[in-house]
Formats: C-alpha cells, sequence, structure tokens
C-alpha cells in the first residue's frame, strides 16, 4: 500500500457497499490479529460527546476520532461528525482518511445486514424503520440491497422526516408508506429497526413471533429506545443477541431491562451456531472493529480501482 487516499463522503460511501461490507464484517468477526481496545469517550463542555476509537489487524491500522452532539439538528449540523484515519500497521504511514459520518452510517447498517443474515427467521419483510434519520436511510439501503426487501414502513416523531424517507425508498423501486403508530405496524413486520435518538422510550409493543429486531438507538447505559418490559419478553420467548462484548456496559436498553448482559450472546458468537427459534432482538452499540472492516473494504476499492 503506497498511495495515500483522501475520500470524500460520496467517495467513502462508494467505497463501501452493504453486502460486500456485510461481507468483510464477518470475515473481521474470524480474524484473529484483530485487537480493539475500549473506546474512550471524553464529555464536551456544552453536552455533546468526542469518541476516539481505534482499531487493528495485521495489516491496517485505524482510529476513529468523531462528535456527537444529540441537538444538531436544531443547528443545521449532522449528530456525527469527523474521520476516519487509516495507516499501514506495518510502517506506520498514512494511508486514507474516510469519512467519518459516512463511515458509522454503513458499517453501522452493514452490521444489522449481518445480523439479519444469520439471526433473522424470515428476512422477507416488511420492513417497519422507527426513526427516519441517518441510521433509517442507510438501513433501508441495506436491507433493499442485502436482503431484497421491497415493501418497507416508516415512523418518526417528525412526519416531514418520515415522508422524506419514505419518498427516497419509493425512489428507490420500493413499496413504501409513512405509519404514525409504529407499535401498531410492529404486527405486519417481521424485520424491524430502531435508530431513534434514543433520548426517550420510542417503542413499547410486542414484535411478532418471528420479528428480527435490530435496535441501534442507544449506545449508552443511559439511552434506551424500547420499553424494558419489551426488552424482557423477548428475552423470554426468543433471543437477545449484542454485537460484542463491549455491550455489557453499553447497552441501555437491556441494562434498563435488567437484563445481565454478559450473559447475552454476540454475533459472532452466533455466526456458526444454528438459527434460533422465535422473536430475535439484536442490539448494536457500536465497535471501532466495525470501521476497521469498512477501512480494509475502502483502502482495497481506492488502491485498486
Amino acid at each position: 500500500m503506497t498511495t495515500e487516499r483522501l475520500l470524500s463522503p460520496a467517495a467513502t460511501a462508494a467505497a463501501l457497499p452493504y453486502p460486500a461490507l456485510a461481507d468483510t464484517i464477518a470475515t473481521l468477526l474470524r480474524d484473529t490479529s484483530v485487537r480493539v481496545p475500549t473506546r474512550t469517550v471524553l464529555p464536551l463542555p456544552q453536552g455533546g460527546s468526542l469518541f476516539l476509537m481505534p482499531a487493528t489487524d495485521a495489516q491496517v491500522a485505524i482510529t476513529k476520532l468523531i462528535t456527537y452532539v444529540a441537538d444538531n439538528a436544531g443547528r443545521g449540523l449532522p449528530a456525527i461528525q469527523g474521520d476516519v484515519v487509516v495507516f499501514d500497521a506495518r510502517d506506520g504511514r498514512r494511508i486514507a482518511l474516510l469519512d467519518g459520518p459516512t463511515v458509522t452510517a454503513r458499517r453501522t447498517a452493514a452490521v444489522s445486514l449481518l445480523a439479519a443474515r444469520t439471526l433473522a427467521p424470515r428476512t422477507d419483510g416488511p420492513m417497519l424503520i422507527a426513526g427516519a434519520g441517518v441510521q433509517g436511510r442507510a438501513h433501508l439501503e441495506a436491507y433493499a440491497a442485502g436482503l431484497g426487501v421491497r415493501q418497507v414502513r416508516v415512523a418518526s416523531r417528525s412526519a416531514a422526516s418520515a415522508d422524506a424517507l419514505v419518498a427516497h425508498a419509493r425512489s428507490m423501486g420500493l413499496d413504501a408508506e409513512r405509519v404514525d403508530d409504529a407499535d401498531a405496524a410492529l404486527a405486519d413486520c417481521p424485520l424491524v429497526v430502531s435508530g431513534t435518538p434514543a433520548q426517550s422510550v420510542a417503542l413499547r409493543g410486542a414484535p411478532r413471533d418471528d420479528a428480527f429486531v435490530a435496535a441501534v438507538g442507544a449506545f449508552t447505559p443511559r439511552m434506551a429506545e424500547w420499553d424494558p418490559a419489551v426488552c424482557r419478553d423477548i428475552a423470554a420467548r426468543g433471543t437477545l443477541v449484542v454485537d460484542t462484548r463491549d455491550a455489557d456496559h453499553e447497552a441501555g436498553d437491556l441494562l434498563q431491562a435488567g437484563i445481565d448482559v454478559t450473559r447475552v450472546p454476540t454475533l459472532g458468537d452466533m455466526l456458526d451456531a444454528p438459527r434460533p427459534r422465535g422473536p430475535v432482538f439484536f442490539k448494536s452499540c457500536g465497535w471501532a472493529g466495525w470501521d476497521l472492516a469498512a477501512a480494509r473494504l475502502a483502502v482495497l476499492a481506492a488502491l485498486t480501482g
């Protein structure tokens, strides 16, 4: 690797097609050279957070440096801003700079796609998206590309945001509509993605017996999207899975339900396990390993494209 590449948001997205990124994540989970220390989160004076997330394998080292400010929408700014810096692990040269928000959106949706491929009782939809922001759009695109989903229902506290995501889905040739009651829509949707701001509980309904839920909005112990009773119900009649062991102290939805997260299997544990029966609740909190997988794919695409 000898060429340094600075990828714009559009170029970063183009280098990270969802099905290929999901495959790269699966490969990374089986790679014993991967090292990912606990991320550092520094509170900012006005209420935001600065995240420092390093990771390495035998060839590539990365650091994702991003800020998260939940109320940035009111300022006309994205909630997540920053970069992913990619280095050659052997000689330390910087070889790429990727757009941090684009990597975050696409790798999170690709992890959910891999989890759905591995765990979902059925993958044909309809799909319910609760939360019509960046993650709602990324998961819409990922599930359409990777699972062939054709029917989508969108729920959001902002009707304008829901309508915008519905319009985007229709531009992709999908059957899409806005729903005003996410809990009621759960009865019709075996695929569910919640990507709300997670500042308060947004979903209180019980998912179907054949449901796969990807809960991605909450990533600290204090954040939650799902009512604790729903999490306990799925634990009793189905299967809980977390993205990594970092979720042991970050999975607010499960922690606030009084669930011992240390006993919940990870996605890596489930890759080669029999597909579970009953509803599946996949709790994703984020991990620098997912950014490392994105860097692997993006750098390969940039240097060979």
